[in-house]
């Protein structure tokens, strides 16, 4: 049983968070490791060599590792991180996730644009529904995610989303079940964490309404 009665997923490896001190499943967690300088550096991926050392995908605990300079605990040597590493990170996550849906569409498993998307929803061809974070309201409300958890995805904004789909804007986009969308999810989950987004909408922040 992990901290706060939430029962663990024993198939997903865990890492205690240096800043809440909570033991989290990796996947809800980033990983750092220190330079031969000691710059603590992201490791998204998982792959680079030293030792780990993992905060919540969260803005405020990686904030407060920095602040309170945590890496040099959990590195066991004199490091330093700068001030900016949160918004470093959520710049990495965002790179990412815009490079996993383009690899997406270029499979042939991501569409985007009103139409399309709706056509893969009603063909039940859809399994994760992607819309932009700084879309309006009304017309995000116009489409509903497939059943089943984790069928949404609103943390990249317009132009993110353009970037993926090679088109200045977009505000609908949909991936097809398989490897790809699950990565996308898991990435966008960590990067709702850095946006400071609850189910795909801004924390505390004003949206457009039309």
């Amino acid at each position: 049983m992990a901290r706060g009665g939430k029962p663990n997923d024993r198939a997903a490896p865990e890492r205690r968070c240096i800043a809440t001190g909570e033991v989290r499943p990796k996947s809800g967690l980033i990983r750092f490791v220190a330079n031969p300088d000691g710059r603590i550096l992201s490791d998204l991926a998982g792959k680079l060599p030293g030792r780990g050392i993992w905060v919540a995908a969260d803005r405020v605990a990686l904030e407060t590792a920095v602040r309170k300079r945590l890496f040099a605990r959990g590195a066991k040597r004199q490091v330093w991180a700068p001030d900016s590493l949160a918004d470093e990170v959520e710049a990495l996550l965002a790179t990412r996730m815009v490079e996993l849906v383009s690899l997406a569409r270029k499979a042939g498993q991501a569409v985007a644009g009103y139409e399309k998307v709706r056509s893969w929803l009603a063909r039940e061809e859809a399994a994760v529904l992607m819309q932009a974070s700084d879309g309006s309201v009304r017309g995000r409300s116009k489409l509903r995610p497939p059943a089943g958890k984790e069928s949404y995805v609103g943390v990249l904004t317009a132009h993110e989303l353009g970037l993926a789909f090679g088109r200045e804007n977009v505000i609908h986009g949909a991936l097809a079940g398989g490897g790809l969308a699950n990565r996308v999810v898991v990435e966008a989950r960590r990067l709702s964490g850095l946006r400071q987004l609850i189910g795909g909408k801004p924390s505390g922040k004003g949206e457009k309404t039309a």
